[in-house]
This record gives C-alpha cells, structure tokens and sequence, in this order.
C-alpha cells in the first residue's frame, strides 16, 4: 500500500465476449483497472466458509445462502465473499455480487475498503469468518450481529471461565501448558485421560484423548507444536458422560432455543462426527429445562445477538459447559428442518434490530417425531484410516433420518448416510470388558431376532454364561477360522468391536479395515450397538415410511422452512 500497489478487480466473463456478461462474480489481480463498481451504503458482506475440507462442513454454506436470501428479502444488497465455486453460495442468483477471494486478513480488507459496505456477518461460516471479525472492525467496517468483544469472550479461554464462575455454571477442570514439560505435569495433575489440544483448531484438528503418559509422548513424537505463541489445552476428560449440542438465538435480550440435541455417541467424539437426535432420549425433562436455561443466560451474558451454539456434557446430575460458540453451527440445517423454527432467517433479523417473539412453548418436531442426524464418514476413500471416532473431526457430511419411533429414524439415516444394516445373517461380537454387561441383553436380543452369533475367547465366554447362544473363533494370532477369514468369505453381516485403549484399538483395528472394505457395517461404540439393533428391529417390522419435509413441519413456519428443505 506504500508503494501504492493495491489490486484492481475484474469480472468473471462468463460469456466468452460474444456479449455482454452480467453475472455479477469478480476476482482480485494487480492492473490499471477496475472493473466493479461499488455497490452502495446498504449492501452487507456475507463472509463464507471457505473451501469445502473435512473439519469445515457444508452446512455452514447453507446458513450462508439463507442469510442472504433473507437479507436479500429485505431490500439489503448482499455482497458474498467466497473461494469455492462448487457450493451453492457462489451461484449467480444468491447475491448480488460475488468475490471469488480467499477468506483471509488481506483479502477480505482489500474487498472492504473497495464496497465500504453498510455492514458485513461473520457468524454464518463457522470458524473461519468467525476469525476475521477483528479484520472487519479494523476496515471500519459494522459487524452485524455479535460483537468482537463477544465472541472474544466466548473464545478466550480465561475470560469464559470467569463468566462461568459469575454464573455458577461448571466446567471441566482444564489447564494450558507453554512447554511439553508443563504439559506432562498438569496431565498429571489433571489425571488421565486428559483432552489435548492445539490452541487453535479447525474440526478438532490435532486433539487427542490420551489414556496415559505414553499417549501424551506419542502425541510430542508427531511433532504437535506447544510453546507461547502454540499453547497446549489440557482438559479432564469427562468418561461415560452423555454430550448435548444446544443452538439457540438472541437478540441480546430474548432468547429462543431451536433444539436439544442429544449424542448418541458418548462424550469425546466430535460434534461433526456424532449421531445426535431430537428430542433427546436419555436426558430427563428437568435436566433438559435446565440445560435450555443455562443457554439463555450465556447468550444474555455474553451478549450475543444473532446464533449461539452450546455444548453439553451431563455426568449423573452434573452439567458441565463444554464451550459456547457464537456462531452458526453444523446443526443448524437440521434443527431448522427437525423444528420449522428457520434459526438462521431470525438471526438475520435480529441483527438488522428485530424483536424476537416469545414462545410458550420450545419447538420439537411434531406429531411426536424422532429426527436423527447421522455423519457421512469417508472412510472408503482413506485406505488404512482406522474408523474409530475421537475428538479430530472426520466426516464430510451428514444426513437426516425421521420416523415414528428412535428405531425407524435411526434406520432410515443409516439408509442414507450409505450403510444397510442386515436383517438377517452372523454378527460377530468383541467389546470391552467395561462393555460386557451391557452387550448381554443386545446379543440375546440378535438371537431372537434370528442372528447368528460369533465371538473371541472372553466375550463368547461372557455371553455363554449368560445363556446367550454363542460360537467362539479364534483370534487373529490363533489362526482360523477368525473374524477376518470369516469376513472375507462373505459370512459376517454385523460387527459390533468396543476398543477401549490403545492397545485394544491396535488389535481390533485390522478387523474393522477388512468389514469396511467389504462393506459390512462396524460399530464401534455401545450406544451405537443400542443403536443398530433397535433399527434392525425397525427394518424387521415392515417398510419405513416416507414423508416429505414439508408434510410435519409446523403450518406457522412451513412457508419459510420449504425454501431450507
């Protein structure tokens, strides 16, 4: 800028010359001219997510088309910010114009000072608008929505749990470590297992739950960086505890839930990754009453206005706050489809100064529906990744399944997220020895629903002191027949493998490779097992039925929500 060099912007000439192209797409190079005009005092930047990558989810490109379609709606020009010309924010009837630009400090400053728009939103593309917040400001530009000084709240480690002391909320014990050191001290303080993790993470890159001293060197051995500028997170890790992701809406003081969601897998595994539903399950109603209250009072208390994403973990009659997010998160599609409640269009306007309506009552999916939400995981495409799930985020999308009953909606997600569970054939079992008791009434149940059952040395064991009907097979240092020749010629249709440790994964890891390649469908946690054999029995009872979207959503909201179906 010193030396005066600054770019020039050019349109996308999507006609090849023969005639003048309209398509309103430009591009940042360095020439003498510029070929966009700027758009006017009302035009609002809608910063996007990005290019697409696991750990950045496609559901943050639909609260950005949303966004804009309402803001559009509104008689507000909207300007989209965007580097991924396969998502439907770029297309040419979302916005009013389009920058095919990176989303970082250079370029969305360089976009900035060339439309001085009448404001700009970064909480509609995740993490990374989310980021450049302090960018906008510093461009002189108004943030619509949640303020910098908010979401540095929500962000900062120290100050969020300052704000949680104020409001006696809990959470769990963690510490931050400067030095690899440090950091195998206050492991030890903490306890194993701990929750490791960078800084500064995208989809949970780089975290790990290490189960003990060795876990943590192993994770110094890959090279994780940990000093002043790169410190390390250390979190106690919260076993056998039920996580719950809240979104919700303010308008700084009004605040609307859209759904508890409750994971199905234990806490631990990435928000991105999980199988959640709503209503929740397991969780009681008081406890749900009181997670909804403690996510209306962070979202007066950090004065959000616009999205806030909660998340829970519950551990007997303890809720623990895990973070808040003031921002659109990966459910948000969901919860608008599962509830009719189009969060994203009240965000927008509640940023442009509307009032949130109260409700007397908080929206659910009708007529006494279950939604599930199930990942799409791309396990096919990464020969030799292991399909356990952690706390690094590893799906590329996710798929939504309705039905009358858990079971029904469970089947149906399974159904599109591209796994077929049986109803018939052999399930080969092998689950931790924490699991045992509780795979007891699963396996009776298979048999009488007319599987087969084959197990290694101590589940068959197990299970046959508990009159399961059981064949044992050898493991894989004994010989065959074992679960991967079996698997191989086509004679096991299920497996259900609980690894708890490393050494445990290590083993079964192996097993799980061979039932992916050969299509046939492993799960690997105990809620999930619950899970699976209850949509086994749905896909027993007859043909699920289909409806469309637009069948149960409430009247009120159908009009707005059919434009998210």
């Amino acid at each position: 800028k010193r030396l005066g060099v600054v770019p020039t912007f050019k349109a996308v000439d999507t006609c090849a010359a023969e005639f003048p192209a309209e398509t309103p797409y430009f591009y940042s190079t360095y020439e003498t001219e510029d070929e966009g005009e700027r758009l006017g005092d009302d035009a609002v930047v809608v910063l996007g997510s990005g290019p697409n990558r696991i750990g950045q989810g496609i559901e943050f490109d639909y609260c950005c088309v949303v966004a804009a379609q309402e803001l559009r709606a509104r008689g507000r020009p909207v300007i989209m910010v965007n580097s991924n010309p396969e998502t439907v924010s770029t297309d040419y009837d979302v916005s009013d114009r389009l920058y095919f630009e990176p989303l970082t400090r250079e370029h969305v400053t360089n976009i900035l000072e060339k439309e001085r728009p009448g404001g700009a939103v970064v909480q509609f593309g995740g993490q990374t608008p989310l980021k450049l917040a302090q960018t906008v400001q510093d461009a002189g530009v108004r943030i619509l929505g949640t303020s910098p000084d908010a979401i540095e709240a929500a962000e900062n480690r120290e100050r969020f749990r300052n704000l949680l002391v104020q409001l006696d909320l809990v959470q769990p014990r963690s510490l931050i470590a400067v030095t690899a050191e440090e950091a195998r001290s206050l492991a030890g303080t903490l306890g194993y297992p701990v929750l490791v993790r960078p800084s500064h993470v995208l989809g949970g890159r780089g975290m790990r739950i290490c189960d003990d001293a060795t876990d943590l060197e192993l994770l110094f051995a890959e090279g994780v960086p940990v000093d002043r500028e790169s410190p390390l997170l250390l979190d106690a890790f919260l076993e056998d505890a039920v996580e719950l992701d809240v979104d919700a809406v303010s308008d700084g003081e009004r605040v609307r839930v859209g759904a508890v969601l409750e994971h199905l897998e234990e806490a631990g595994i990435h928000s991105g990754d999980s199988t959640c539903m709503t209503p929740p399950y397991s969780t009681g109603t008081d406890t749900e009453a009181r997670i909804r209250r403690i996510t209306e009072d962070l979202a007066r208390s950090l004065g959000v206005v616009g999205l806030l994403n909660v998340q829970y973990a519950v551990k007997g009659d303890v809720v623990y706050i895990l973070e808040a997010n003031p921002r659109a998160s990966r459910t948000v599609p969901f919860v608008s489809k599962a509830t009719g409640l189009p969060l994203v269009r009240l965000a927008v306007g509640a940023m442009l100064g509307d009032t949130l309506q109260a409700s007397d009552a908080p929206p659910v999916p009708p007529n006494g529906l279950i939604c599930v939400k199930m990942p799409v995981l791309p396990f096919d495409r990464f020969p030799g990744e292991d399909t356990v799930l952690g706390p690094e985020m590893k799906s590329t999308g996710e798929v939504m399944g309705v039905g009358g009953d858990f079971g029904e909606a469970f089947a149906k997600a399974e159904i599109g997220a591209g796994t077929i569970l049986p109803q018939s054939g052999t399930v080969f079992l092998s689950v931790a020895d924490q699991d045992k008791r509780a795979i007891a009434f699963l396996a009776r149940r298979l048999t009488e629903l007319g599987f087969a059952l084959i197990a290694t040395g101590g589940t068959a064991r197990f299970l046959a002191l508990n009159g399961v009907s059981v064949t044992k097979v050898n493991k894989m240092t004994e010989g065959g027949p074992n679960a991967i020749s079996l698997l191989e010629e086509g004679k096991v249709q299920l497996v259900l493998n609980s690894p708890r440790g490393r050494q445990s994964k290590a083993d079964g890891k192996a097993i799980r490779q061979v039932a992916l390649e050969r299509g046939v469908p492993c799960v690997t946690t105990l809620p999930g097992m619950i899970a699976a054999v209850s949509g086994i029995e749905s896909r027993l009872r007859g043909e699920a039925k289909v409806r469309p979207l637009q069948e149960f959503l409430p009247v009120p909201e159908r009009d707005r929500a059919e434009s998210m179906s």
